[in-house]
């Protein structure tokens, strides 16, 4: 990857919420969270946040797995790998 590769993962991180929820997971660790979960522990509404969680996980920061009814959200390795990488 070169360095403009790069701008749309810090692009995706370049919001209060975004930020929020991928420190959130980083946290939880590779289980991840339901994204209602996410949206309560961040105080933001669940259509706000589908929104900030879809941009993530299409700059290859998130991953999405639906899990009975619901869709959890966990932090994708290799592309947060790749961004630490990086800096």
């Amino acid at each position: 990857m070169n360095e403009a590769d790069f701008i749309p993962l810090f692009a995706a991180l370049a919001q209060e919420h975004r930020l929020a929820a991928f420190r959130l997971l980083m946290r939880e660790g590779p289980n991840g969270l339901p994204a209602g979960e996410v949206a309560r522990r961040l105080n933001v509404a669940p259509s706000t946040l589908s929104a900030h969680l879809a941009q993530l996980s299409q700059a290859g920061l998130l991953r999405a797995t639906r899990r009975s009814q619901s869709i959890y959200y966990a932090i994708d390795v290799e592309g947060t790998r790749r961004l630490i990488s990086y800096l």
